[in-house]
């Protein structure tokens, strides 16, 4: 059955340069293979993150992935000191305080690569 395998989402990239570089030195990921239409790298837990060349790129504005992390707070200062932008929302849905929401089962936060993708940074309580 699926629900027994890991599954490796595949985010989408009008300019695969300038996410391959985001997600190497921004995000701090290795590369695990490339082509001129991919760019797959590692992630925990022998997980992997592929980015895909498209002409049309991503048009949703939600999470298209997300990490599960043990210590949020200290992950999002290893991402800010990279110069990554964590989000701030302020929406009768969500509000962040630091970038940071708190759903009461987790505390959430999001960035968004050059592809538009959003990506979330979780830890479960």
């Amino acid at each position: 059955m699926l629900g027994d395998h890991p599954i490796e989402p595949i985010l989408l990239a009008t300019d695969l340069k300038a996410s391959r570089d985001f997600y190497v030195e921004k995000v701090g990921l290795e590369i695990e293979s490339e082509s001129e239409n991919a760019v797959t790298f590692r992630c925990g837990g022998g997980s992997r993150l592929t980015v895909s060349a498209s002409t049309t790129g991503t048009a949703d504005e939600q999470t298209q992935a997300a990490w599960r992390v043990d210590d949020l707070a200290s992950e999002l200062a290893e991402l800010r000191a990279r110069g990554v932008e964590i989000m701030e929302y302020d929406t009768p849905e969500l509000k962040t305080v630091d970038g940071i929401v708190d759903t009461g089962d987790a505390l959430h936060a999001w960035f968004v690569d050059p592809g538009k993708n959003a990506l979330g940074v979780d830890q479960y309580t």
